[in-house]
């Protein structure tokens, strides 16, 4: 499926984003607009992170956090940091939205490995680094798997199974469980207790 793989999926990615976007955009500005009040002018969420082949590009998202800071000017750790608004825009996914702009652009797909933490990079070993042969995803293999409720061995396990599996089939199947899984509301973070620890490396392989 390398056809499908390097050519038809990122042709699929960009006019079904760009339909979604069309569709969503109502909810869109609904929720652009409670953000800018309750969160005093600031909606969106903009971090770098490493995408297909490890290069780096600027993901957007809701905001579902604020900016508090201890005594020092440093950042709150996320648990104490996630409001009420951002438990329910996680809980039925709305901050993803926005990233439908990062698959338009090509930084990401639909479907792919989740992009995480640049700060990550050199915990990889060398079949983690696998995760980075496509582009990232809003969503995933390992994100119907369990999401947060599965550890980073098992999550990077899946997404590297993922690269290796690709196919329009599995991508179609992930989408239809991705759906199930968020009216399931099933491994989403819906506390500001169970947000999932950092990434801190695993063993080389062997």
């Amino acid at each position: 499926m390398k056809l499908y793989s390097n050519f038809f999926k990122r042709i699929l990615d960009f006019f079904a984003s760009v339909i979604g976007f069309v569709l969503l955009f109502p909810l869109f500005l609904v929720v652009w607009i409670i953000l800018l009040i309750k969160n005093n002018g600031s909606a969106f969420f903009y971090q770098e992170r490493p995408g297909k082949d490890e290069s780096i590009f600027k993901i957007i998202k809701f905001k579902t956090m604020n900016d508090k800071k201890d005594i020092h000017g440093e950042l709150l750790p996320a648990q104490q940091r996630l409001t009420k608004t951002g438990i329910f825009m996680r809980k039925y996914s709305l901050d993803e939205i926005p990233q439908l702009l990062n698959v338009i652009k090509g930084d990401m797909s639909l479907i792919g490995p989740r992009p995480l933490l640049i700060k990550y990079l050199p915990l990889y070993n060398e079949t983690e680094k696998q995760r980075h042969n496509i582009r990232p995803g809003i969503t995933g293999w390992a994100q119907v798997n369990g999401r947060n409720a599965i550890g980073w061995d098992q999550k990077f396990a899946l997404d590297v199974w993922y690269v290796k599996n690709l196919s329009l089939l599995l991508d179609i199947k992930i989408l239809f469980l991705t759906v199930y899984k968020v009216f399931k509301k099933d491994g989403i973070y819906t506390t500001n207790e169970d947000i999932m620890p950092d990434f801190t490396g695993t063993k080389p392989d062997n």
